[in-house]
C-alpha cells in the first residue's frame, strides 16, 4: 500500500503542468471525456509496466544506500524540469486534431510516444528501485490518469483561467522536498 500512495502522490504531481496534460485538453476538446480518458489508461499502463520493470531490475542491482541518493538526486532534476514547464507546440497541436479514424488509438498512440523519456517514466522508473513493482505500477498509473482527468475536467469548465505558473511551481517545490528526504535517507544508511 505504501508503494502505491507514493506512486500516486509522486507522479500526480509530476504530472501536473506536464504536456501530457495540454495534450489531454487538446484531445478532449474534438473526442468524448471517456475515450480520452481510456485511451490515456492504457497507454500509460504500458509506459509504466516498462518503467517499473526497468526501475525492479535496477534496484535489484544496486546498494540502496546509493539508490536513495540516485533518486533523491532524480527528483530535484524533476524539480527544475517542472520549473522549466513544458508547451505544446502548434505542430504537437495539429497531430492531435487530425488524428486517425480511430480515436481510442490515436489518443493511446499520442499518449504513450509522449511519454516515452518523459519525466513521469523516469519518476516511475526511479520509486520502482526501492518500492514494490505493483503498487508502484498501479499507483504511478492511477495518479497519472486522474491528473490526466482533472486536467480535462478543469480545463472544459476554466478553459485557459488555471494559474499554470503556481501549479509549476508548487510541484517543484514537491519534487524539490521528494529529492531531499530520499538524500537525506540515503547518506543516513
Amino acid at each position: 500500500m505504501h508503494a502505491f500512495l507514493l506512486s500516486f502522490g509522486v507522479i500526480f504531481v509530476a504530472e501536473l503542468g506536464d504536456k501530457s496534460q495540454l495534450m489531454a485538453m487538446t484531445f478532449a476538446a474534438r473526442y468524448r471525456f471517456w475515450t480520452v480518458l481510456a485511451a490515456i489508461t492504457a497507454a500509460t499502463l504500458v509506459v509504466h509496466l516498462a518503467s517499473v520493470g526497468i526501475g525492479a531490475a535496477v534496484g535489484l542491482n544496486l546498494p540502496t544506500a546509493a539508490i536513495n541518493v540516485v533518486a533523491g538526486l532524480a527528483f530535484v532534476l524533476f524539480g527544475l524540469w517542472t520549473l522549466r514547464g513544458d508547451a505544446l507546440s502548434d505542430e504537437e497541436a495539429a497531430k492531435a486534431r487530425r488524428a486517425a479514424r480511430s480515436a481510442f488509438l490515436a489518443v493511446a498512440v499520442a499518449f504513450f510516444l509522449a511519454e516515452l523519456g518523459d519525466k513521469t517514466m523516469l519518476a516511475t522508473v526511479t520509486l520502482a528501485t526501492t518500492e514494490g513493482w505493483f503498487g508502484t505500477w498501479i499507483g504511478s498509473t492511477v495518479g497519472m490518469v486522474a491528473a490526466d482527468a482533472l486536467a480535462i475536467g478543469v480545463g472544459a469548465v476554466l478553459g485557459r483561467r488555471l494559474p499554470e505558473k503556481a501549479v509549476r511551481i508548487g510541484a517543484a517545490v514537491l519534487f524539490f522536498a521528494f529529492g531531499a528526504l530520499l538524500i537525506a535517507q540515503g547518506l543516513a544508511r
